[in-house]
């Protein structure tokens, strides 16, 4: 048995397509109409389709219910940032934030209120940590990685 993807349930594949392809830069491997696959590894599926596949009303769907998310990287967080806050539409979980580990994150909801993680690379949040003159030992103990990782970004 192998894992394929994640799938997540949206109201619109119009809108959602686009959202990940504009506000995340997602590449479309496959559209099928009521489902579509993106390159990054995941795919959303048309709620009414949805609904029928598994026997259930489209009510028996709940949005919003902060219990997973879809988590992305993004090497120029800062520009990546900018571009969200030219965006009225989106609606935060948090605004960006450093985790416990080092790594800063920002953390919203797509249109049908799934959380969608963006956070820092850890090789950038090394390399940080290192030019702010953290020595390896103290970087390996704050990010958590480990030291042959931190060792490389020196």
């Amino acid at each position: 048995m192998r894992f394929i993807c994640p799938l997540i349930v949206v109201n619109n594949i119009e809108v959602s397509r686009n959202f990940y392809e504009n506000v995340l830069n997602q590449k479309v491997q496959c559209d099928f109409g009521e489902n579509v696959s993106f390159e990054g590894g995941f795919a959303i599926h048309l709620k009414s389709h949805f609904s029928n596949l598994i026997s259930i009303t489209t009510d028996d769907i709940v949005q919003k219910s902060n219990n997973s998310e879809l988590y992305f990287e993004e090497d120029d967080l800062e520009s990546f940032l900018q571009k969200l806050k030219g965006m009225d539409s989106v609606e935060y979980v948090h605004e960006l934030r450093e985790q416990p580990w080092g790594q800063r994150v920002i953390r919203f909801y797509d249109p049908d209120m799934h959380i969608v993680e963006v956070g820092e690379p850890m090789e950038s949040v090394v390399k940080r940590f290192l030019n702010e003159g953290l020595s390896i030992e103290e970087t390996v103990k704050r990010t958590l990685m480990p030291e042959e990782f931190v060792r490389q970004y020196m």
